[in-house]
């Protein structure tokens, strides 16, 4: 077998774990003995060329996500590969492809021809496109959209095979029902056709073409709370409960797998939740979206749901799909790419430093030796957004140089007068 877990198992540490091990400062027997259990994966598709490998997993660096794609309504190629090159400039570890709209296919050609970073999707997405109604949908017109896919390179799927006919009726008792549109997708087929979820009939059918490629499966939770009122219940465990299952069955099969976690949570539910996954899944890399703390603040929820993914990347997440402004609002443009990437990779690294992760600290005290000594173009280099910092600066002192001359050996919140690294100068001096 091709797969990474395969080879791990067999003791081979490969070149993707090799790269992965020297990005993470870490021995590469750890990082082949973590994807030999499962804790770690690298989404890494054998047709996938250009890839620079990432690992997702609890000891590593917390990864984050973020998700492009075209709707029906707004969007066409060359805006998302604009999205594509925006997310990795500003740090993106792995990239998904959610477009629903036209030319699926060849948006995501495109995407893989530039995306060095990992590329994922939803298959059911490209499937219900073909069909006039989702209830029309087969199973082998979705394995057929899965395997073209991964002939194409994607690295890894979100497959929605833990929701079970028996949990649907628990989400119909919620305040917001189902919000996932795979998990409702499914929900519709099943409840119109009285039968068992078709991904989760025919999983062995989904491995055999994981393995062939080596896709990662991302076990995706089509029952995630819509809002914190339907956070932790009966519904999202009980589908949980279907995916430590199917995790047990991916390692045994030879295929890589991680889990997707909840979307709306309280901040006193987050530990609790990363921690019964963690038990109840054998500590697959968790894959969470947010999770959103508040559901009142639209048009900052690339706030309220860093705040979520912190803490649950400091209490176990391996990886945090991020959320833009936009979210529940509309289709992210450049700028909500932008603001949502930047906003997750502190949130990322917050955890990371916090967590003692091997080097993670360096970029903080750096940059700390830098404003000490009024560096600034140092200072706008070790920036997570060096554009962003440099043109806040430029604001602030095309005044204050003209009153000041060029000194500029203080910044306009306190001038040189009251600079409190000015006098520490002094006093030092």
């Amino acid at each position: 077998m091709t797969t990474q877990i395969a080879r791990a198992k067999g003791g081979e540490i490969t070149p993707q774990m090799k790269f992965v091990a020297k990005d993470e400062y870490i021995p590469a027997e750890l990082v082949r003995k973590g994807v030999a259990s499962g804790r770690i994966v690298i989404p890494a598709n054998i047709r996938h060329k250009n890839l620079k490998p990432v690992g997702i997993g609890k000891i590593l660096r917390t990864k984050i996500n973020a998700n492009i794609g075209n709707s029906g309504l707004s969007s066409c190629l060359n805006e998302e590969i604009a999205k594509l090159k925006i997310a990795l400039k500003y740090g993106a570890d792995t990239v998904m492809d959610l477009s629903t709209g036209e030319n699926i296919c060849e948006i995501r050609k495109k995407i893989l021809a530039v995306s060095d970073a990992p590329v994922g999707t939803v298959p059911i997405y490209e499937a219900v496109s073909l069909v006039e109604k989702p209830e029309d949908l087969t199973i082998d017109l979705l394995l057929e959209v899965v395997e073209r896919q991964a002939e194409q390179g994607v690295d890894y799927m979100t497959i929605h095979a833990g929701l079970l006919r028996n949990h649907v009726p628990l989400a119909m008792k919620r305040k917001l029902k189902i919000v996932s549109r795979g998990g409702a997708i499914l929900a519709k087929w099943m409840t119109v056709h009285k039968k068992e979820n078709p991904f989760y009939e025919n999983f062995d059918r989904l491995l055999a073409i994981c393995r062939k490629y080596d896709v990662t499966l991302s076990l995706g939770d089509g029952l995630r709370p819509g809002c914190l009122a339907d956070a932790s219940d009966k519904a999202q465990f009980a589908e949980l409960a279907a995916l430590g299952e199917l995790v047990k069955r991916c390692r045994r099969g030879g295929v890589q797998a991680m889990v997707e976690g909840p979307g709306h949570v309280p901040l006193d539910q987050i530990e609790m939740n990363m921690k019964i996954e963690d038990k109840i899944c054998g500590g697959a890399p968790f894959y969470i979206l947010g999770p959103i703390v508040t559901d009142c603040a639209p048009g900052y929820d690339h706030i309220t749901s860093a705040i979520g993914g912190a803490l649950g990347a400091f209490y176990g997440a391996s990886m945090l799909c991020y959320v833009t402004p936009k979210e529940h609002l509309g289709l992210p443009e450049l700028e909500d790419v932008r603001n949502g990437v930047i906003a997750y990779k502190i949130a990322a690294h917050a955890a990371d430093v916090a967590l003692k992760r091997p080097k993670a600290r360096d970029r903080d005290d750096a940059i700390s030796e830098a404003r000490a000594a009024f560096d600034w173009e140092k200072q706008f280099e070790l920036a997570l957004d060096p554009e962003r910092a440099r043109e806040y600066r430029s604001q602030a002192m095309k005044k204050s140089v003209k009153k000041k001359g060029k000194d500029e050996a203080f910044c306009t919140m306190c001038g040189p007068k009251f600079c409190s690294m000015r006098l520490s100068q002094e006093i030092n001096k």
